[in-house]
């Protein structure tokens, strides 16, 4: 390629990284730094347009990671209350939208269509903010519209707890998506509240039954933002061939994550891992389910990420591994850019 194409994002945690002192070490997201993954300007070196910003609140404690006899297991972390959701989701929001206030127009929070058409037209870093994990959603949806009225434009059901509205899978390798039962009478109110607003529901981290059920209710595109292909990864946050067969027929996406432990065959926690292998997962699910169901959820400053990527400036090196594969430059296109914002625009309209 002449030039690496324009560049939308499935998924990333820089909000929680620049709100917590113990990650973000108090980096300003307008400085370049060799902390984290993204910033400004190594945002717009990349030719980064935007993508969905995850706020997520942490839980008490590490996770324990338990080897097995061929593999190992997290337990699935314990659930947190709500108040404790809403606490770090509005103070990340309230973060979020001085940060916008001091950017004077570089960085913007995008709510429908016309936001993200404006953003691209101005050059302007588009932001999508994303839960990961509904905890912040009240289990009778109370809250629900102010957190739309607050930008929220895209909800994840669970993350690897469970909660209100469904069950997230454990860490587990090896072992299939199938680990729990499916969506409570709250998670499927969610999801056709969230499909009545024109909010994206993201079933990553969520488990098999929990897809399905979501696949059997929603009227809109499936998402799945940061996975990988099971057949080439066999963990419990990798999607079987039945799923990304039935993101295909929604019409949905599925991003590809650069978390090594979902990409790699042996799930080892090891950035020395080549970018070969994350270009593996999109050549298997394009050529499963189409070049127009396959996209990018980077997990960029929530995940360790091959050496070989780095941070948001080795995305250009990404497109170039794509291009030596034989995906042709308008294949990238869509894998890099179009494929994201058409599934937003058909879920917000």
């Amino acid at each position: 390629m002449t030039h690496p194409p324009l560049f939308f994002d499935g998924h990333n945690d820089t909000l929680l990284h620049l709100h917590l002192p113990e990650r973000g070490q108090g980096r300003s997201f307008f400085e370049a730094s060799e902390l984290g993954h993204i910033d400004l300007p190594r945002a717009r070196a990349a030719n980064y347009a935007g993508g969905l910003f995850a706020i997520f609140a942490p839980g008490d404690g590490t996770a324990e990671i338990i080897e097995t006899a061929d593999g190992y297991e997290v337990p699935l972390a314990d659930a947190i209350d709500t108040g404790r959701a809403n606490r770090v989701t509005y103070d990340v929001l309230e973060r979020l939208y001085r940060l916008e206030t001091e950017a004077d127009g570089a960085v913007r929070v995008v709510r429908d269509t016309a936001d993200l058409t404006a953003c691209l037209a101005d050059d302007a870093l588009a932001v999508v903010v994303h839960l990961e994990g509904a905890e912040a959603v009240e289990p009778d949806l109370s809250n629900l519209d102010f957190l739309y009225a607050a930008g929220v434009r895209s909800i994840g059901l669970t993350w690897s707890r469970p909660n209100a509205f469904g069950h997230g899978v454990p860490y587990q390798y090896p072992h299939s998506p199938d680990t729990g039962p499916g969506l409570t009478d709250a998670g499927r109110d969610l999801v056709r509240a969230c499909n009545d607003r024109g909010i994206v529901l993201d079933l990553a981290h969520l488990n098999e039954a929990g897809f399905f059920d979501v696949a059997a209710l929603s009227d809109d595109p499936l998402v799945v933002s940061h996975t990988g292909a099971f057949a080439l990864n066999e963990t419990t946050r990798s999607l079987t061939d039945e799923q990304l067969d039935t993101v295909e027929k929604s019409g949905g996406v599925v991003g590809i994550t650069f978390c090594v432990t979902n990409i790699r065959a042996d799930a080892d926690n090891n950035p020395d891992t080549a970018i070969s292998t994350f270009v593996d997962h999109i050549e298997y699910v394009a050529a499963r389910i189409g070049v127009e169901h396959v996209a990018i959820g980077t997990d960029f400053d929530g995940a360790t990420v091959p050496d070989a990527v780095g941070d948001v400036t080795g995305m250009p090196a990404v497109f170039a591994a794509l291009g030596e594969r034989g995906f042709s430059e308008e294949a990238i296109r869509k894998i890099a850019f179009e494929n994201w914002v058409r599934v937003l625009e058909e879920t917000w309209t």
